[in-house]
């Protein structure tokens, strides 16, 4: 990139807020909000009170209700929606899309019936774009508030993300990067499903003796998935993996902890989600991430039982049953073996 180049995000969440925020401090950037009202909050009021109430916004940040408006004028496009409307917004944004420009996925799930990751979605409705990935352990609000933290950006050419190291990093917020896209991207996807484990960990009262065993074996599960789909196995040690599964598994703000949290209080999945104002990526993503596992033949115990209260009807309680009952074998089968 030879000229300071234009962002455009789409997709107007906490995140995609955030990630927007952050990248008007060194680039033009707009963001898609799909609500005209929205819009007109960021651009007069620079808030975006349904999703990062009491912050404010960068300045310089201009947001637009009209997808063809974003997207025409972008040098870099950022996807920043729900994986369930990931292809269809996609696809409104293409026809305005110039040719070649990078491709960023802010979206840590999976497309339910094809099983695709975000970039794979991007391929094939974008052909000939580089598709990558923003992750890490990110909680929107600890960014916004200057909180330190990091995030990696994964693309397939390491000479495209040195750029977009540069357009996604503030003062206290380290972008490293990486070519392993298949890697941070399943590591994002799972880490929501082993999030819910952990809130209902929590929310039977369990010490932190078993969510300490929770996160541990959810490492080694998404270890084995993601080396079986072509990902590092030491991207599953890093920011994308352990740092965004940590975070996502102990903080109070997160949204799939809260869900595993309320479902172990006996609420039903109807009840939580019309209460919650985000998408919580892990409850579908629950499902795809058990057909994954059994398409590539891999041992995913949690990932199992947590489908199984979801989908099934299991209570927490007999997932965590479940879970104990297995004999355990060597702790790290499957994992880097030969």
């Amino acid at each position: 990139m030879t000229r300071r180049a234009t962002v455009a995000v789409i997709g107007a969440g906490s995140w995609g807020t955030t990630v927007a925020s952050v990248a008007a401090a060194n680039a033009p950037t707009v963001l898609w909000a799909r609500r005209s009202d929205l819009a007109d909050e960021i651009n007069q009021a620079h808030t975006n009170s349904a999703y990062l109430p009491d912050l404010g916004l960068h300045p310089g940040l201009r947001a637009t209700s009209s997808i063809e408006e974003a997207a025409a004028s972008a040098d870099v496009l950022v996807m920043a929606v729900p994986s369930h409307g990931y292809r269809a917004v996609l696809e409104s944004a293409a026809d305005h899309v110039r040719p070649w420009i990078p491709v960023v996925s802010l979206v840590k799930g999976l497309e339910r019936g094809t099983k695709l990751r975000m970039t794979q979605v991007v391929e094939q409705v974008l052909p000939g774009h580089p598709a990558g990935v923003l992750s890490g352990p990110n909680l929107a609000r600890e960014i916004m508030t200057g909180h330190a933290a990091a995030a990696v950006i994964a693309m397939p050419d390491a000479r495209i993300a040195m750029p977009l190291q540069d357009i996604f990093k503030a003062p206290m917020f380290r972008i490293y990067r990486s070519t392993d896209v298949v890697g941070a991207e399943i590591a994002g996807a799972l880490k929501n499903v082993f999030a819910i484990a952990a809130g209902m960990s929590t929310g039977l009262g369990t010490g932190d003796n078993t969510r300490a065993l929770v996160i541990s074996r959810a490492i080694a599960e998404m270890t084995r998935l993601g080396v079986a789909m072509g990902g590092d196995q030491l991207t599953f040690a890093g920011l994308a993996g352990m740092g965004d599964l940590l975070a996502t598994c102990i903080s109070p703000l997160s949204r799939n902890r809260r869900v595993g949290e309320e479902l172990a209080k006996g609420r039903s999945l109807d009840e939580i989600t019309t209460e919650m104002n985000m998408v919580a990526e892990g409850i579908k993503t629950s499902s795809v991430a058990r057909e994954l596992a059994d398409e590539h033949d891999v041992d995913m115990p949690i990932v199992r039982q947590v489908d199984a209260v979801i989908n099934e009807g299991r209570t927490p309680a007999e997932a965590y049953d479940g879970l104990l009952q297995r004999v355990p074998s060597t702790e790290f089968q499957g994992v880097g073996a030969s």
